[in-house]
């Protein structure tokens, strides 16, 4: 039985392989998603990826992942800093959620250094750019088989 899992993406992030290469990498969201599926099929999960600008959108696709117990892997963006309401959705979680970033927040400008989700999250991974995708499904499909 394959098992589902949501790839949350914040703001920004559809712009990938365009938005600042040196930090995030040439790869596109495109790439990123090919990539998320892929390895997804691989590890047995049926992975959606999604990408949103909008804070309420993400906080129901949030609602809709705990109502599922829905695993997720959640790249937050710059919502990572600020969101109450996102971390209070991620609170309400019913299956693991794995924070993401593509770079290392704590490399960059001091006020990307506090995250409001990672006391919320079952873990974080960071800095692996696209890799770090890889590392929370990898970690996920390690979870699942207990």
């Amino acid at each position: 039985m394959t098992r589902r899992v949501l790839v949350l993406n914040g703001p920004n992030l559809g712009r990938l392989g365009s938005r600042e290469p040196d930090v995030y990498g040439s790869t596109s969201y495109t790439g990123l998603v090919e990539e998320c599926t892929r390895l997804g099929a691989e590890l047995g999960f049926d992975v959606e990826v999604r990408e949103t600008n909008d804070e309420g959108e993400m906080i129901r696709w949030l609602h809709e992942a705990a109502d599922g117990r829905i695993p997720v892997v959640l790249n937050p963006g710059a919502f990572t800093h600020y969101s109450y309401g996102m971390r209070d959705a991620a609170a309400q979680r019913t299956a693991p959620l794995i924070e993401v970033h593509i770079s290392n927040p704590y490399a960059r400008e001091e006020f990307r250094h506090t995250s409001v989700i990672a006391a919320v999250a079952s873990g974080t991974v960071a800095g692996f750019g696209i890799g770090s995708y890889r590392l929370a499904l990898r970690a996920l499909a390690e979870d699942s088989a207990g």
